[in-house]
């Protein structure tokens, strides 16, 4: 049995996702917008109709692949007890990344302000002479 993981695993597939989740398609739109061969396309839509995020529904010759959400969602209920690890990291990286500023923003000053005082001293030298 395929699971979500295995069908999210591969970068093909989480690009029909992405498609799917917009509207559904038949398997030859998804070959054209991908730009793969349409063997190539069935065998990613099984993996991901068996992973159970995807179902078909067919219409006269045509079958449509939409997106079944509800896989997804487990999965992202699953995921947000990871997401405070990443908040915690992107909040530490925004509090190096002010510092940074902060920094640069003094020696800049320093600089202007050496450079005043510079200026200063030379025109001082002039009119002494």
């Amino acid at each position: 049995m395929t699971t979500i993981y295995d069908a999210l695993a591969d970068p093909t597939r989480r690009r029909m996702l992405d498609l799917l989740r917009e509207r559904p398609r038949s398997v030859n739109e998804m070959v054209d917008l991908l730009e793969i061969s349409q063997p190539l396309a069935s065998k990613h839509l099984k993996v991901l109709r068996e992973a159970g995020v995807v179902q078909v529904r067919q219409d006269a010759q045509r079958r449509w692949y939409e997106l079944r959400p509800a896989p997804l969602a487990e999965m992202d209920v699953w995921l947000s007890s990871y997401r405070h690890l990443w908040e915690s990291r992107y909040d530490r990286l925004d509090d190096l990344l002010k510092e940074l500023q902060e920094d640069t923003q003094n020696i800049l000053q320093d600089e202007q302000q050496n450079a005043l005082q510079e200026d200063t001293h030379k025109e001082n030298d002039d009119e002494q002479s």
